[in-house]
Parts: structure tokens; C-alpha cells; sequence
């Protein structure tokens, strides 16, 4: 489906009573309507639609490029919204959202019929959160139904963390995005399967395992996470996801770089590299991109997805990426960068 030009609404995130502006409120008629509108959330822009509508979750499906077999998240203004979506709210599921909700955290439960089957992908069970994003929040209040929301990005492509990253993939593929600003995490969400005797963390993000475990105990990780071969049940982690055009490496070494920079140099490739403001004058490549400070992984998370985007604005035919720490935040940036290399580390 195409659209002779993507509506564009501005809204300030400081403005108060957002629901009852005339944007918010054109916004959410449009996805009452079974259209696909984007929005920003705390983590990236999400490609919203009636989570109980088949059709309009198609949509998103088309307009993404999406494989249909790709379960989505359902977005919630309330927790009295779960009662439409799961069949029950385990104990443990409980506590997470007194902790966690509104943020960064997506839960996994048994579903209801009520939820349309391109939700889910087949499975049974359904993947939900709350955002804490202002525009967000007052956007799925106006609706007034639950709105699953993928990132609002070509599927593959970084997931975008403004609105013109947004219309950049998906001018004219729909009917219009919200401008909020930029948004905070930077990340997706933190994934955990409730639906489990032992929750099963499927897909790392701004909270982390270690902050999860401090409130419920014991949480077992995916082996997807760990093995290539294994087959990801959670949304957003089965295939390659948050590529740059040009070729992506995840490089443990900083020497290591160095030379690869060398010799692709050489070669007569236009080189770039990912690295952090602490390191930004240790390469000689074509194109430097720095992401935050190592020392604060939270500034690295929200800079990452612009900075792969800015390899394609340069024309960087291969790009090195140096290794962060895999622990707390670290793991989620290193997954990301996993993804978006496609399993190739030097």
C-alpha cells in the first residue's frame, strides 16, 4: 500500500494534556481507522496499529517489509488493558510491572482470541508493555485499543530513534508519524517470557538481566542468545536486524581495527568505523563515528542506531565495530551489534 505523502505531526513532549490535542487525536483516529501511524516510545519510534484489528496489522507487515512469521509487541496506555490480551497475569509478572512499568520492558503472556493472529505469528502468547514516553502514552490513551508496534523502520534497516529516520524508510509507505523527539533508551526493549515456570529473558534491552533478577529471582536466558542455530521466539531477534548498507564487522580489538583499516584502505574501500568519543582519534579510516562514552554504556545505547544510519549517509562500503563489555547494558549493545554484523566478528 502506498500513500501520496506520510502525514507529519509535531508534538512537544513538555506540552501538557497531549490527548486532547488536535495531532494526538488525528493520530489516533487514523489507527482507530485501521491505519498504521508512528509514534516514539522511550526506546525507538514504533509502527503502530490496532493490535485486535487482522488488517491493520497486516499493514505493518507491508509497509515494514516485515516476514510475516515475526511475532510484533502490543503497546498499553493501562494495565487494565492485559484483561482483553492474556489469559492470566502470573505472580512474578506481578511484581516486574510494579517495578518496571511504565519502561522499558516487554512481557510475555498466554494470549486471548481477541488478539489478532499477525500479533503473534501463530504462537500462544503475546508480548506486551507499557511505554513511558509522554507522546506515547497520551497517543494510546486517545486510541483507546491496544497497538502492537514494531520499530518504525524498513525491516533489517537500524531501527530509528527520531522521526526523520522514520520517514526516511517510510515515506509514503504510511499514513503518518507523530514527532516527538528524539527518543531516550535508544535500545528496543528488554524481552521475558512470563508464560514460563522460570522467566526466560529472549531478548536483552534497557532493563537489564541483573535488575530483573534483583526483583524475581532467577531468570534463564534464551539459548537463541547464545547459539546462532538455535530459532529466537522473540520478537525482533530472528533474523538480521539494524544493518548499515555497507558491510559490518564486530572487531574485539582495537589493534585489530587498525590494521583491517590498513588493508581495506589499500584495497581502495571507503572505510569506517564505530567507536566511542574516548577513541574517536585513534583511526585513520574515511568515516569516524563515535557513540557515546565507554564509560556511560546508557549514552553508547542511545546513540547507536544513529550512528549505523550515518555510515550510509557517508557511503562507507565497510565498517568496523569495536566490542563493549558483556554485562548489563553492554550485553544488549553487543547483541544489537551481533545482529547487525550478521555473526561477522573478527
Amino acid at each position: 500500500m502506498s500513500y501520496k505523502q506520510t502525514k507529519y505531526w509535531t508534538v512537544d513532549k513538555q506540552v501538557d494534556n497531549k490527548e486532547s490535542s488536535a495531532q494526538i487525536k488525528e493520530a489516533a483516529m487514523w489507527i482507530t481507522k485501521g491505519e498504521v501511524v508512528a509514534f516514539p516510545t522511550e526506546t525507538v519510534y514504533g509502527l503502530g496499529a490496532n493490535a485486535l484489528d487482522e488488517q491493520a496489522v497486516r499493514k505493518i507487515f507491508e509497509a515494514k517489509g516485515r516476514p510475516s512469521d515475526n511475532p510484533l509487541i502490543v503497546h498499553i496506555a493501562d494495565q487494565s488493558q492485559l484483561t482483553d490480551l492474556v489469559t492470566e497475569v502470573p505472580e512474578l509478572a506481578k511484581k516486574l510491572i510494579e517495578h518496571f512499568w511504565p519502561g522499558p520492558l516487554t512481557l510475555i503472556f498466554k494470549k486471548k482470541a481477541a488478539v489478532a493472529k499477525s500479533v503473534t505469528a501463530g504462537l500462544d502468547t503475546v508480548a506486551v508493555r507499557m511505554p513511558d514516553h509522554p507522546v506515547a502514552s497520551r497517543l494510546l490513551k486517545a486510541c483507546a485499543v491496544p497497538v502492537a508496534a514494531p520499530s518504525a523502520n524498513l525491516s533489517g534497516k537500524p531501527s530509528p530513534t527520531s522521526a526523520e529516520h522514520v520517514l526516511h524508510d517510510l515515506n509514503g509507505r504510511i499514513v503518518g508519524v507523530v514527532d516527538g523527539g528524539q527518543t531516550g533508551v535508544g535500545l528496543e526493549s528488554t524481552v521475558l517470557d512470563c508464560s514460563k515456570q522460570v522467566p526466560v529473558l529472549y531478548r536483552p534491552g534497557g532493563v537489564t538481566k541483573e535488575e530483573i533478577e534483583a526483583v524475581i529471582g532467577e531468570v534463564k536466558v534464551d539459548p537463541a542468545l547464545r547459539t546462532p542455530d538455535e530459532a529466537p521466539m522473540s520478537p525482533g531477534m530472528k533474523y538480521t536486524h539494524y544493518a548499515p548498507s555497507g558491510a559490518l564487522f564486530l572487531v574485539r580489538e582495537r589493534e585489530q581495527i587498525r590494521q583491517l583499516v590498513k588493508q581495506a584502505k589499500a584495497e581502495g574501500k571507503r572505510v569506517g568505523v564505530l567507536t566511542t568519543e574516548e577513541n574517536a582519534t585513534s583511526y585513520e579510516a574515511d568515516v569516524i563515528v563515535t557513540c557515546g562514552r565507554r564509560e556511560n554504556l546508557s549514552s553508547v545505547a542511545n546513540a547507536l542506531y544513529d550512528g549505523l544510519r550515518l555510515f550510509d549517509r557517508e557511503g562507507a562500503e565497510i565498517i568496523y565495530a569495536e566490542s563493549f563489555p558483556c554485562s548489563g547494558l553492554g550485553i544488549a549493545i553487543m547483541n544489537r551489534l551481533e545482529k547487525a554484523a550478521g555473526g561477522k566478528i573478527v
